[in-house]
């Protein structure tokens, strides 16, 4: 019988703040196939302690067969994956350009007729053209955004890869609602899923938790704090989705 591979981390998780480099380290070891231990550093007090008992400045810190290996970017290396954070790269711009050319290849086949009515198209254009902005300030640095999405919301902070599939997601959503009922089945229910999720943990994070983040809305590293923006984004994807299955029966 092979004997499992086991790991311990120590991170630090509070009421108002959830570590995103240990939720990345704790989903890193288990896609290496390890049973990871998950201690929970729950005030600062307690935060404080472990870092001197064990001489690190960060948390958190990864052990592997009673050997300290570090924080996440340690992490990364210790299993040959890290990242050459200056490495000459071209997402933004393929990002940019690849969303604007879907968005004008539906759009001259759907004729811009999104709602019947002269108001009602263009708000539906609004939120589509929204939609897929927002989409391409997120595509343009996926791990800076999806470190800054794993802290509040409720998938991501569970299974790590849906921050990197929600910029996708978002971007074909808006796309389809410029197609119309062309793609409306595929990108409705998507719009609507996406968009209830957030907007559940926009409300969790900011009005029930009370905590004060930043919102992941328009890329990683932004200022702009989490709350109405964020919601409205969400809820704008909620109606639309709505209103685009509405109006197949």
């Amino acid at each position: 019988m092979k004997k499992s591979k086991k790991a311990f981390i120590y991170r630090m998780v509070t009421d108002k703040h959830i570590c995103p480099y240990g939720i990345k380290s704790k989903d890193l070891l288990e896609r290496e196939g390890y049973e990871v231990e998950d201690h929970h550093l729950t005030t600062r007090d307690e935060t404080d302690a472990f870092k001197k008992k064990h001489h690190v400045k960060t948390t958190p810190q990864t052990f592997i067969e009673d050997k300290r290996i570090g924080g996440y970017d340690d992490l990364q290396v210790y299993f040959g994956k890290a990242d050459d954070k200056g490495d000459t790269t071209y997402a933004p711009v393929i990002a940019i350009f690849a969303t604007t050319f879907l968005m004008a290849l539906v759009s001259h086949f759907a004729g811009f007729k999104m709602m019947p009515s002269v108001i009602g198209n263009i708000i539906g254009l609004f939120v589509a053209y929204s939609m897929c902005m927002l989409a391409v300030q997120k595509l343009r640095d996926l791990d800076a955004f999806s470190m800054q999405f794993i802290t509040y919301d409720i998938l991501a902070m569970r299974w790590v890869r849906y921050s990197y599939i929600y910029p996708y997601a978002e971007a074909f959503a808006g796309i389809g609602m410029l197609a119309g009922a062309m793609l409306a089945l595929l990108t409705a229910p998507m719009a609507l899923v996406i968009g209830s999720i957030g907007a559940v943990s926009v409300i969790k994070a900011v009005y029930i938790d009370k905590r004060d983040l930043k919102c992941a809305c328009v890329g990683g590293d932004s200022n702009v704090p989490l709350g109405a923006i964020s919601l409205t984004e969400n809820v704008m994807m909620v109606c639309m989705a709505i209103w685009m299955l509405s109006s197949l029966f």
